[in-house]
């Protein structure tokens, strides 16, 4: 597996984001599981569940019931992560993030056809969140909640994400 892009934000406009890094990994999606189907049943057998297929909202928006995987199945697309002095990525076919929950993400432009395959680990959900939905008090307790997952979404084992998160977390 190529290493990641790893990124940590703090706290911007509104968007609480996250101590846990964005992971973004280029050409990570196999092959096999490059259309949206495909992918969501990858997830799904590796424990993640939540499943869907469609495209990033053109809004900054975060989830506090869940952390995210989204695979590119269709298209690119230009994503900004973190908030406006985050982090841009040029998102292609086959290139996979992990989002943290509380971390901002919006789709900024895209091909007409982009489309992602997203999930959740079990018994998360991707709520919509857009800074100033909530105070601040209420995101940090519904994201306090949330257990780290404990398979990756690509391989179903104790690496990729699982790793890079359990290295993260303050001892």
């Amino acid at each position: 597996m190529s290493a990641p892009l790893v990124r940590i934000f703090e706290p911007q406009g509104g968007i609480p984001n996250s101590d846990l890094p964005l992971l973004l990994w280029k050409g990570r999606l196999p092959a096999h599981c490059r259309e949206g189907e495909a992918a969501c049943a990858l997830y799904r057998e590796n424990g993640w569940s939540g499943t869907w297929v469609y495209t990033v909202y053109p809004f900054w928006h975060f989830h506090t019931r869940g952390h995210e995987v989204l695979g590119c199945v269709a298209g690119r697309a230009r994503i900004g992560f973190g908030g406006d002095g985050g982090e841009v990525a040029d998102i292609e076919v086959g290139d996979v993030a992990l989002i943290p929950a509380g971390v901002g993400h919006r789709k900024l432009e895209a091909s007409p056809d982009f489309l992602m395959a997203g999930g959740y680990p079990p018994g998360q959900e991707g709520d919509i969140v857009q800074p100033g939905n909530l105070d601040d008090d209420a995101i940090a307790a519904e994201i306090r909640r949330l257990p780290l997952p404990a398979t990756d979404p690509i391989t179903g084992r104790s690496d990729g994400v699982v790793a890079f998160w359990g290295r993260a977390q303050p001892s």
